[in-house]
């Protein structure tokens, strides 16, 4: 019987480890660089030699937006067609294979570039750690015959995301996120690379923008 996909014990509980360990630039090795610092929000980057790219981390904080809140404005897809400004959506969805629950999701690229999509699972855990509330959500890209590529479009295979929340004991969250991302094609890995350093910081802003919308929302 073929495994099901998913994410095992360990990643939830090594993703939890990531709130409490001390700045990547600081770990052993030090290959982790700080890129940037602002508004609260650190940001860390490691380069990938295999695809000219950086993965990143980032920790920091996000005011006024409770830890369940923002887990329930990250997870919902439809919510997530509104406020998602950085990326232009031209379709997201939630499918079901074999009862395997999938999101697809095709990115408008300006011209001349091609559109993107992607195909991934995804899975939120409310865990207690230590008698600590953790809000666990993570992402991967991953490869299914139902969904084949659509002609014109370039599937992105290496897509990875993770979002840690947890209370900063008063009425915002301390935030713990990594991502990487390979659009593939012919796009320069410099232009890559400076789009990811604006977005990433921008997707948080946006997301804390959200929160706000969403009580009115709700």
């Amino acid at each position: 019987m073929e495994a099901q996909p998913g994410f095992s014990e360990e990643q939830f509980q090594a993703a939890c480890r990531e709130l409490s360990q001390p700045a990547p630039a600081l770990a052993p090795g030090g290959a982790w660089q700080l890129l940037v610092e602002t508004m609260g929000i650190s940001i860390y980057r490691l380069y990938d030699e295999q695809s000219g790219l950086y993965e990143y981390k980032i920790f920091g904080g996000l005011a006024d937006c409770p830890p369940e809140l923002l887990a329930d404005v990250y997870m919902d897809l439809d919510y997530r067609k509104q406020w998602d400004q950085y990326v232009k959506v031209v379709e997201l969805c939630e499918k079901t294979y074999d009862e395997k629950r999938i999101i697809y999701w095709e990115v408008k690229y300006p011209f001349p570039l091609s559109n993107r999509d992607y195909v991934y699972i995804r899975e939120r855990r409310d865990m207690e750690v230590d008698g600590r509330k953790i809000w666990v959500m993570l992402a991967k890209s991953m490869s299914l015959p139902q969904c084949p590529e659509k002609p014109g479009i370039i599937r992105v295979n290496s897509y990875v995301q993770s979002l840690v929340l947890e209370s900063d004991g008063k009425t915002g969250s301390k935030v713990y996120m990594y991502y990487f991302d390979n659009p593939g094609g012919m796009i320069p890995s410099w232009l890559i690379n400076w789009a990811a350093k604006s977005g990433v910081p921008a997707f948080l802003k946006d997301l804390q923008k959200a929160c706000f919308n969403y009580c009115k929302k709700t």
